[in-house]
């Protein structure tokens, strides 16, 4: 008989863009867990859902290995799971439902759980942990094996004599290398690599050099780690890195913090351990333009091995960032993307329309910032309230019909914006195309000064030029139209 199942709510299939991607990283968050729970001396396995689309799958397990608890604990180290999508919470509703059929105490931890503790536990979970949930994991099973009360947990959420308790928060853990390496055991490395095969891409696995964000953009969730930020040593991270390596033949990650590098110095002494390990990996990570601009941050991320980075550049109006809290400046933007390219560093932005009184000269702006500075990759998105922050508060009165998407590529308009959802997916392919067309013209400009730079992918780019050009002046004729019609 299994203690503990562990398992997660996020299906890459039920997420058709993510799926399509072809780049699906194991659940992190939930293999810590896992990790630390063992370490404890608790039995455990995982029913991993990132690589299935049917959350009934689970019932042949649960009837095989007979846990006493079953613990939906996602991946807090992935930002899809923030965004709590419908299609996951009514798989993770699912989960519940045949863990309950079979008798296992259900435990659940993640951003939707978090957000709407009364609708998992209505569906039946037994606690929902809010905020970091290793350490209270370990204890509410010491206390539900031991028949001890669980009022005093911190971090816990249930219902007694039909009423919603919630303990006090739990102080999210400073040392993280107390926490053992992940249990990447767990996880079936082989399919992944199959999958990024698929799609022709370098294998790549996801680590997590530290937890939470200290920043304050008004429109970010910090549900999990909070506004606290704490980060393992470089040795940790160094040792996590040849640990993977040596046994996955791994070389290439994702750093998936939600800030990458931000303790002073601790970019230039993890280049000293790869390099004292004399351990050689390239890696992308997310960053804030401001923070590249510290010391010699950008050349020590060049020498460890950085490749690409992509940063929440948000939007080419000063004024849309101040409104997010961003505390970052246009300017900044493009002195990082200048200096990283100069590194030749691929960096990528994340673009953010619809924001609060958003005007189209704030869109212009933002495309004319996108067209100059060319980044190596784009994501664009509209914004998404999520619960807990400010820019939630502001607009949750628009919230009735639709409060959640239903997958990563949904991108509907939840509140009462400058204009409307299809006003915005239609820009999105617009900038898409209007960026396509700017990487051509630049291509165009890079072969007449030099024909022998090019390359099957420049000359793919040139020739793309005359496929986007018609249809995305098609696409301004209609968004000039729609602004009318909205202004």
């Amino acid at each position: 008989m299994l203690d503990i199942l562990f398992s997660h709510s996020y299906y890459y299939p039920l997420d058709k863009k993510q799926w399509a991607n072809k780049t699906p990283y194991p659940p992190l968050g939930t293999l810590y867990a896992a990790s630390y729970m063992r370490e404890n001396g608790y039995s455990v396995s995982l029913f991993d859902t990132n690589l299935r689309s049917d959350p009934y799958a689970i019932e042949k397990e649960i009837i095989e290995k007979k846990p006493s608890f079953l613990v939906l604990y996602d991946d807090g180290f992935n930002y899809l799971t923030k965004m709590c999508l419908t299609n996951m919470r009514e798989a993770a509703f699912e989960m519940i439902s045949i863990g309950k059929k079979h008798d296992c105490k259900i435990i659940v931890c993640s951003s939707d759980s978090t957000d709407h503790f009364q609708k998992y536990i209505e569906k039946g979970a037994d606690y929902i942990i809010q905020g970091e949930g290793e350490i209270t994991l370990k204890e509410l099973i010491h206390a539900i094996n031991n028949k001890l009360p669980v009022d005093s947990i911190q971090g816990l959420v249930f219902k007694e004599k039909e009423e919603f308790k919630k303990n006090p928060k739990r102080v999210v853990l400073k040392n993280l290398d107390e926490f053992p390496m992940p249990a990447w055991d767990l996880a079936d490395i082989e399919s992944y690599k199959k999958i990024w095969q698929q799609g022709s891409n370098e294998f790549t696995l996801n680590i997590a050099t530290t937890r939470g964000c200290p920043y304050k953009c008004n429109w970010c969730a910090k549900p999990i780690y909070g506004n606290r930020y704490n980060s393992h040593s470089p040795e940790y991270i160094t040792k996590h890195l040849a640990y993977l390596n040596a046994n996955y033949g791994v070389s290439k990650f994702w750093m998936c913090d939600d800030i990458f590098g931000l303790k002073p110095h601790w970019v230039q002494e993890f280049n000293k351990e790869l390099k004292k390990e004399d351990l050689k990996i390239s890696y992308f990570i997310q960053s804030r333009v401001d923070l590249l601009l510290k010391e010699d941050t950008i050349d020590a991320l060049a020498e460890s091995g950085l490749t690409e980075v992509w940063v929440g550049a948000e939007s080419g109006s000063q004024k849309i960032l101040d409104a997010m809290d961003k505390g970052t400046q246009v300017e900044q933007i493009f002195e990082a993307t200048r200096i990283l390219k100069e590194k030749n560093i691929r960096v990528a932005f994340f673009i953010q329309f619809g924001y609060l009184d958003e005007t189209k000269e704030d869109i212009q702006k933002t495309i004319d910032m996108i067209k100059e500075l060319l980044p190596d990759n784009l994501g664009i998105s509209v914004s998404y309230p999520l619960p807990g922050t400010p820019f939630y508060d502001k607009v949750k009165d628009d919230l009735q019909l639709k409060a959640n998407w239903t997958d990563s590529d949904d991108l509907a308009m939840m509140f009462q914006g400058t204009f409307n959802s299809e006003y915005y997916k239609k820009l999105h392919r617009y900038v898409h195309k209007e960026y396509r067309k700017s990487q051509a013209i630049a291509n165009f400009k890079s072969f007449f000064k030099n024909p022998l730079s090019l390359s099957y992918t420049k000359l793919r780019s040139m020739a793309s030029f005359f496929y986007y050009l018609p249809s995305s002046i098609l696409d301004r004729i209609i968004l000039e139209k729609m602004q009318n019609t909205h202004g």
